[in-house]
């Protein structure tokens, strides 16, 4: 039998909803073998997700510039070749991992299984089944490494201190806080902005509330600003912060709603009640968020909308499924809401 690696190369480039995705596994990983090295390599960008994590170190990529093409990917095989490292565990297995595969040269190199033909039966209406979650698909790569890495018993970090940056901008803690997430890669997958809208309008009559508003880029931060300014309780946070300091205050938070996207990821690594809200895709391709209770989320009407899900990604979908989402009225999520309040 092989000796165990003692320092293990974790690759997954993007995209953020993905990355932190992998956090909670490499946490479970760090507490039952300590004594393993992880190095991962991603964009510098994500360096505050794996913060908490002891015996894990970030390997920066730069794939548009430094590490762009053969000769880039040649060059990143060099630097990590540097490391000692034993084994990879390549979390993305596409093309570009594909390839440092080979310049790395390196026996122990395992890759996820995506399970792409369940995934594309799924889709289609062939099987329509809850597939295997992908933070347990990351899980078996390391297993297929030698280790067993139990998912099921999470360890989350604790909340963090808020800068004062931050405690100028929220106040005190006296509410519960509320995050909200309207935003998503594609739009088919978003709640459409005028039913959020209704969900933060009923909310900020709530003394007992703050909504606190999660977006990121100008055109998300000016629609997320234009339902600000026209309540009570409602912050902005979209382009103020940097990362690392979102993620304290999403440690704060008492709940997170989100889409199908990156920030309902984020806040289910650290530990908190994430509602989620569904388009055209769902739950049973494998991307709901960690250690969520099922009962959290909020679906399309598929009675109506029987292709659902239209894609893994919420990128395909047919003619009439624009804007599924609408047919969650907006007192089935205020009632969810409130219920957990």
């Amino acid at each position: 039998m092989p000796k165990l690696p003692k320092h293990i190369l974790v690759i997954r480039l993007s995209a953020m909803g993905d990355i932190a995705m992998v956090v909670p596994v490499l946490r479970a990983f760090a507490q039952r073998y300590p004594k393993v090295k992880l190095t991962v390599l991603t964009r510098a960008f994500f360096a505050p997700f794996f913060r908490d994590i002891p015996n894990v170190r970030m390997f920066s990529v730069d794939v548009k510039n430094k590490h762009k093409g053969l000769k880039g990917l040649y060059k990143l095989s060099k630097e990590l070749k540097a490391l000692d490292i034993d084994a990879v565990a390549d979390l993305h297995n596409v093309l570009r991992t594909k390839i440092l595969k080979i310049f790395l040269n390196t026996k122990r190199f395992t890759q996820v299984n995506k399970g792409r033909k369940e995934k594309k039966d799924l889709i289609s209406g062939k099987d329509f089944r809850q597939l295997k979650s992908m933070h347990q698909r990351y899980a078996d790569v390391f297993e297929d490494l030698g280790f067993k890495v139990d998912i099921s018993n999470p360890n989350f970090p604790d909340v963090r201190e808020l800068s004062l940056e931050a405690q100028n901008m929220l106040g005190a803690k006296t509410q519960k806080w509320i995050g909200i997430a309207p935003f998503a890669q594609y739009k088919s997958k978003m709640y459409p902005l005028d039913l959020v809208e209704k969900v933060i309008e009923t909310l900020s009559l709530k003394k007992t509330c703050k909504i606190i508003l999660f977006g990121g880029g100008q055109i998300e931060a000016q629609r997320l600003e234009e339902m600000k300014v026209r309540y009570e309780n409602v912050i902005n946070l979209a382009n103020r912060l940097p990362l690392n300091q979102e993620l304290d205050i999403i440690s704060n938070l008492d709940l997170m709603v989100s889409m199908d996207s990156g920030n309902a990821h984020i806040a289910a690594m650290l530990g908190k009640k994430v509602v989620t809200i569904w388009g055209v895709t769902h739950p049973f391709a494998g991307f709901y968020p960690y250690h969520q209770d099922r009962d959290l989320a909020i679906l399309s009407d598929r009675s109506n909308y029987p292709k659902i899900p239209t894609s893994v990604y919420g990128n395909k979908f047919p003619s009439g499924y624009e804007d599924v989402a609408r047919s969650i009225p907006s007192e089935v999520v205020l009632e969810k809401l409130e219920s957990l309040l």
